[in-house]
């Protein structure tokens, strides 16, 4: 159906050597409605003592016989569709430390930076990176000229309009006389299932389409796979 998209944002520097010094030995903690939540690398003992040396780690299987299980994480990989490193000239790719200092400045801003999640419901419930808030690349659809008659019906329609009332209240977007106002937008990174996954640059080019400042959007190409790679906390939405 129609589509429209997501969200994000990257001060690049934002907390240098010190943040990153405490995000190797303590992960971040932060407080989000009501709650503490720590986010770090949980990384098991036998991961750390003997298994790093080039013998056992880059093994025939790359991960070598040696090195316990624990340490190795399996990944179907031949699904979806390879994404470039870049999405275009003004939209800058992150990773990881980047998606910790964008959730730490959130935490004194939360208007200003958002982490979006663009997969859809079902794979959002399953597991997600902590307070992300999910928009679905597949109801993120506006056009100023859409009316009932672009529609097969009246449930379309209505349904059209509850998503892109959604997301405009979630992304701070204003309708105006002379279109969309973005002043007041937040900076947003997205992403979804992995470097494989189409959803999230989807979504980016919509809201580019759509308007949305460049400079404001981020993406975090590696995904949930990436994540979950380096052992990052993940949570389950209620």
């Amino acid at each position: 159906m129609y589509k429209l998209i997501i969200l994000i944002f990257f001060s690049s520097i934002l907390f240098g050597e010190n943040f990153l010094k405490e995000l190797q030995e303590h992960g971040i903690i932060i407080k989000k409605d009501g709650k503490t939540i720590l986010i770090k690398r949980e990384k098991n003992k036998k991961c750390t003592k003997n298994n790093l040396n080039p013998e056992p780690l880059f093994g025939g299987d790359y991960a070598g016989k040696k090195v316990d299980d624990v340490c190795k994480k399996s990944f179907v990989t031949h699904v979806g569709v390879l994404q470039p490193m870049q999405l275009a000239k003004t939209i800058k790719t992150v990773g990881e430390v980047e998606i910790l200092e964008h959730i730490k400045a959130s935490e004194k801003e939360p208007s200003k930076y958002l982490l979006i999640d663009a997969r859809t419901a079902k794979w959002y419930k399953q597991m997600t990176i902590p307070t992300a808030i999910n928009l679905p690349f597949n109801t993120l659809a506006y056009d100023e000229d859409f009316d009932e008659d672009d529609f097969e019906n009246q449930k379309e329609y209505e349904e059209y309009k509850k998503n892109y009332k959604n997301m405009f209240k979630i992304l701070h977007i204003a309708e105006g006389k002379k279109g969309l106002n973005f002043e007041n937008t937040p900076t947003i990174i997205l992403f979804c299932n992995g470097s494989w996954c189409s959803q999230s640059p989807n979504a980016i080019m919509a809201l580019m389409n759509m308007g949305y400042p460049k400079e404001k959007l981020l993406w975090y190409r590696g995904g949930l796979q990436d994540w979950l790679i380096y052992d990052f906390t993940i949570e389950k939405p209620l």
